[in-house]
């Protein structure tokens, strides 16, 4: 089966105590698209995934998968395979029988069934480990178990709920790309629910940027990292250094905005006017020592190196804390340096309206 537009119409989710998990959404995910929903823990992304799958019901709006309304349908009559974190293997079986489980209810022979396995198993390069069971497996092997499972059932849409934060960072990157290979070779719907901007980044046609229940922005990878819409957007998704001010001028697409540490210049996508509130947002990779433009007066406090490239902490006469990444030149500054002028082009930067910030990682942590 080839994938699936899946299209949210006006949902909305609210729970019996009264709790509004997803606020009223309409989004439209491309058949064929590798899409993904990026947001925090707690933001709603995996309600809305429950609400494809039919484990969850609209408290308004309805979900179509193709032209076909979902609404009253379960888990098992919608065109839906769904892959969780835990992947619920079944341990006694082997690998084969494990992907091949959900063939038996349909009817289908035993020699039909092992067939069918073989196939896809050998698609995720995991025909030499048929007979084995999941526990001779690596983490990443039984991942792609997982997977062929899923796809035995022939869906149009694939569901896949943070599949891969069990398992260590280089083992996450291995599988972000095999995972991109099989949709691209089965052309099946994936929709995919991380917290980790680098997944999403990496493997998505595109990404919706989720945030209390509502979406904030939805755009291919590089517009959602370059060209922000929201506070929130910006602040999630990738590092940013970040002013806050009031905008003192507004025209020809750019905004001043005035600051504790000076006025800066930058473009102003969402038509922000005088007098605005606003927060302007540069990347560290887009700032620039010994700047001309946009300037501020620092000193270099920390200095981390990262193979081929440098990360830069320092502090402006002012108090505020800029972060410049830059790449590894050989050309050394001293901790304690004075003086440096720091700074980044108009163009590279972002003002946009006040509005709720990501929490950083030691936030996050504190809240838990």
């Amino acid at each position: 089966m080839r994938g699936k537009d899946v299209v949210l119409d006006g949902v909305e989710i609210t729970y019996p105590n009264g709790f509004t998990a997803v606020h009223e959404t309409h989004l439209k995910i491309e058949a064929g698209e590798f899409f993904s929903i990026l947001g925090p823990s707690g933001c709603g992304k995996t309600t809305i995934l429950r609400a494809v799958s039919g484990f969850v019901e609209p408290s308004r709006g309805r979900v179509l998968i193709g032209d076909d309304d979902q609404r009253g349908l379960g888990p098992n009559a919608r065109p839906t395979a769904l892959i969780f974190q835990n992947l619920a293997l079944f341990p006694l079986m082997p690998v084969w029988e494990n992907v091949a489980f959900g063939l038996e209810a349909r009817g289908m022979s035993k020699g039909d069934r092992r067939a069918r396995a073989d196939e896809l198993l050998n698609l995720v390069a995991l025909g030499d480990q048929a007979d084995k069971k999941p526990s001779e497996l690596s983490g990443g092997q039984r991942q792609r178990v997982a997977i062929a499972r899923a796809l035995a059932v022939d869906p149009a849409v694939l569901l896949l709920d943070e599949p891969l934060s069990a398992l260590d960072l280089k083992l996450r990157q291995h599988m972000r790309a095999e995972l991109r290979a099989i949709q691209q070779k089965t052309g099946v719907t994936f929709i995919y629910i991380t917290h980790d901007q680098g997944e999403a980044l990496t493997m998505s046609d595109r990404i919706a940027v989720m945030n209390a229940g509502r979406i904030e922005q939805v755009g291919q990878a590089d517009d959602i990292y370059s060209n922000p819409q929201t506070a929130f957007a910006a602040s999630f998704v990738g590092e940013t250094n970040q002013f806050q001010g009031r905008v003192v001028e507004a025209q020809d697409g750019r905004a001043v905005i005035e600051t504790a540490h000076g006025r800066f210049l930058g473009r102003n996508p969402t038509g922000l006017s005088k007098n605005a509130e606003a927060i302007l947002f540069i990347r560290p990779e887009a700032m620039l020592i010994n700047a001309a433009e946009n300037a501020m007066m620092a000193q270099l406090e920390r200095r981390d190196l990262e193979g081929p490239f440098v990360n830069m902490v320092l502090r402006t006469k002012t108090g505020a804390t800029v972060t410049v990444y830059l790449p590894n030149t050989g050309v050394a500054v001293e901790i304690g340096a004075d003086d440096i002028p720091v700074g980044f082009r108009a163009e590279s930067a972002v003002v946009l309206p006040q509005g709720a910030l990501a929490r950083t990682g030691t936030e996050e942590l504190a809240a838990q």
